[in-house]
Parts: structure tokens; C-alpha cells; sequence
């Protein structure tokens, strides 16, 4: 688990698996297998961890992925806040039960660059509400793909 250089973790192949962690909801995506585009995979009611962790386990082995990648809640300053130290708790807890690299991935404006997507396509507020998590999820992970593709 780093945040330095998330690229040296990541094996050179295969999917990767993007989360963005709220309070009550865990959003996830997937790339491809090429890993061109990110594709949101669904939102996780959040429970207790074990319950969650074991959710994730199981997407994580019927998407064969190599790679989680977890959106970052950096303060918009850089700094960092409870909610960060919350994202890396939740991390080295799950890292003691997946067997995969865990990166991290600056996500500030994920989720209003997605709702503003939404609203531009005019979903309704109860649709946006539904689907906001993992769509952030997606836009997490694409943006660590577009990286990976620049090397």
C-alpha cells in the first residue's frame, strides 16, 4: 500500500478494480482487460467491514482483478483530513485480506466532476443519488488509467 507512485505496484497486466469509499456507500468500477476504459460496476451499501471487505473479495475474484485502486479525499489544499485517515484505515484493513496491491489516487472533484456530468444529461436527483458512487468509482479509475497509459 502506497501513495508515492502508485504505478510501481501495479502488475504490468490484468484488471484493476477502483473504489471510492463513502460513509455509507463504497462505489466500485472496473477496467477492462486492455485497461483502456473503466467501466462502474455497482455501489456497495456499507454495513460492518468484514461484511463489506468480504463484497469486494468476491467482485475482486469474478473480475480477476490484479489491482484496487481507492479514490484519495485529499482537502482541496493538498492537506488531509479525518476522511483520509479514514480511506487508509479501511485500506490497511482490507490489505490484510485481499492479496493485491492497494493504490491510492488523488480524488478531489471526483464526485462533482461526475454529478455535474449527470445533471448535464439530465438524470433525475434520485437517479443521480443511485448511481453517483459508483460513477465516481469510474472516474477514479480511469483517471489512473489514463496514467498508467502515459506511463
Amino acid at each position: 500500500m502506497t501513495d508515492q507512485d502508485p504505478l510501481v505496484l501495479i502488475p504490468a497486466s490484468g484488471k484493476i478494480l477502483g473504489l471510492d469509499l463513502g460513509t455509507k456507500t463504497i462505489g466500485v468500477a472496473v477496467s477492462d482487460a486492455m485497461r483502456y476504459s473503466a467501466t462502474p460496476l455497482e455501489t456497495i451499501k456499507r454495513t460492518k467491514f468484514t461484511q463489506d471487505a468480504e463484497r469486494l473479495i468476491e467482485l475482486v475474484a469474478q473480475n480477476q482483478a490484479v489491482a484496487t485502486v481507492l479514490g484519495l479525499p485529499l482537502n482541496m489544499d493538498g492537506s488531509e483530513g479525518p476522511r483520509v485517515q479514514s480511506t487508509r484505515a479501511f485500506a490497511r484493513n482490507l490489505s490484510k485480506k485481499l492479496d493485491l496491491p492497494i493504490v491510492f489516487w488523488d480524488e478531489r472533484l471526483s464526485t462533482s466532476a461526475v454529478t455535474r456530468m449527470m445533471i448535464e444529461a439530465d438524470l433525475r436527483r434520485d437517479r443521480r443519488a443511485e448511481i453517483v458512487d459508483k460513477l465516481a468509482a469510474s472516474y477514479i479509475l480511469q483517471g489512473l488509467l489514463d496514467r498508467l497509459r502515459r506511463g
